[in-house]
């Protein structure tokens, strides 16, 4: 159950890493599975492909196809449309964070004005 919840909490970012990592460079789905295993996250190959394919079905990400070494992989890049879905994404992300600033003495979230 709580790996569940991990997994369907995570997906936000997830969505988010793989749009800033597409604004920096072509990615293709292998290469953001190496990624985020490395910094300790086990995304199924199957979630991470139908996250891709949504992206792109949204409009957010363009995949192109290319041969590497007589294989064809589907290089994905961010639209105008995924560019401002992120910018819009972190700026929020960023704004919830900064609400659970929690005051010391109530371990309430602060009151933003």
């Amino acid at each position: 159950m709580a790996e569940v919840m991990k997994h369907e909490f995570l997906l936000g970012f997830i969505k988010i890493y793989i749009l800033q990592y597409a604004q920096r460079e072509s990615v293709y789905g292998k290469e953001i599975h190496e990624h985020l295993t490395e910094t300790g996250y086990h995304l199924s190959y199957a979630t991470l492909y139908n996250t891709l394919h949504g992206l792109e079905n949204k409009g957010y990400l363009l995949h192109e196809e290319r041969n590497v070494g007589g294989k064809i992989r589907k290089y994905y890049n961010i639209t105008d449309k995924g560019r401002n879905a992120l910018m819009i994404s972190m700026n929020h992300a960023q704004m919830l964070f900064a609400d659970l600033d929690y005051n010391k003495n109530t371990g309430s979230p602060s009151k933003t004005e």
